[in-house]
C-alpha cells in the first residue's frame, strides 16, 4: 500500500474530518496517533482499527498534549513521518459580539495548537524528512460573515505554513495547507443555525454540494502525506468543489 511505513499524528483524529483522515490513512497502510478530546470516539476508533491506531485523549490547546503525541508515535510505532493539524474549535458570531474568550478559543486550538504540534513533531520529522498538513479555510479567504475569530486564526495558520515551508525545506520537511468544504457534524449545526448562509455557500460551489470527509477530503490529505507529493510544499489546496480558485 502506498502509505506503508508512514506514521502520522492527526489532531481531532477520532471524528469528523479528522476521523475520516485517520481511517483513510490506515486503510492505505499508515499508522496513526489520533489526538482528540472525545474519549468515547477514540475508544471506538481503536476498537475498529486495532493496532493501526493509537488514541491519545487530550486538549490540543495544551502544549503537553503535543509533546505527548510525538512521544507516543515513537513509542508505539518507532518513528513519526507526518503531522496533520486538523482540530480547531471556534464560535460563530458577528465580529462585534465576539468575546475575549471566543478569540482565545479559536487561536488556542487553531494557530497555537498548530505551532505547538509542529514544534513537537520537528525533531522526528527532520531525521528523514516528512510532511506537515495544516488546515486553512475558505472562511478566511472569502471573509465569511460570523467567522471573524475562526477566519483570522486560519489565515494565520496559512501564513505560518508558508514561512515554515521555506525554513524546513532544506531538511526535506514539506508543509502544505488544505482548505476543505465538508459536511461534518459541526457544519450540520451551522447549517441548522444559519440555513440561508449554508444555502448561499452551496450555491457558490460549482460541483453543487458539500464534500464528504472520507470520500473527498481525506484522500487529498493522504496524497500530501505520501511520496507522490514529494515536490510540493508551501501550497494551499482547495478541497472545496471549486468554490474558491486561487491564483
Amino acid at each position: 500500500m502506498e502509505l506503508d511505513g508512514k506514521v502520522a499524528i492527526v489532531t481531532g483524529g477520532a471524528s469528523g474530518i479528522g476521523g475520516a483522515i485517520t481511517r483513510v490513512l490506515t486503510r492505505r497502510g499508515a499508522r496513526v496517533v489520533a489526538v482528540d478530546i472525545d474519549a468515547d470516539a477514540g475508544a471506538a476508533l481503536e476498537a475498529d482499527l486495532g493496532d493501526a491506531v493509537a488514541f491519545l485523549e487530550g486538549d490540543v490547546a495544551a502544549k503537553e498534549t503535543a509533546d505527548a503525541a510525538g512521544a507516543l508515535a515513537v513509542e508505539r510505532f518507532g518513528r513519526l513521518t507526518s503531522l496533520i493539524n486538523n482540530a480547531h474549535a471556534s464560535r460563530q458570531k458577528m465580529f462585534t459580539d465576539l468575546t475575549e474568550e471566543d478569540w482565545s478559543l479559536s487561536f488556542d486550538t487553531g494557530l497555537l495548537a498548530t505551532r505547538n504540534f509542529m514544534l513537537a513533531a520537528y525533531p522526528e520529522l527532520r531525521k528523514e524528512g516528512g510532511s506537515v498538513v495544516n488546515f486553512g479555510s475558505g472562511a478566511g479567504l472569502d471573509g465569511q460573515v460570523t467567522q471573524a475569530a475562526y477566519a483570522s486564526a486560519k489565515e494565520a495558520i496559512r501564513g505560518l505554513s508558508r514561512v515554515v515551508a521555506n525554513e524546513w525545506a532544506g531538511e526535506k520537511i514539506r508543509v502544505n495547507v488544505v482548505c476543505p468544504i465538508a459536511l461534518t457534524p459541526g457544519v450540520a449545526n451551522w447549517r441548522d443555525a444559519y440555513p440561508q448562509m449554508y444555502d448561499a455557500v452551496v450555491a457558490k460551489i460549482p460541483l453543487g454540494r458539500f464534500g464528504d470527509p472520507e470520500g473527498d477530503v481525506a484522500p487529498i490529505v493522504a496524497f500530501l502525506v505520501g511520496d507522490d507529493s514529494a515536490y510540493m510544499t508551501g501550497q494551499t489546496l482547495m478541497a472545496d468543489g471549486g468554490a474558491i480558485k486561487l491564483h
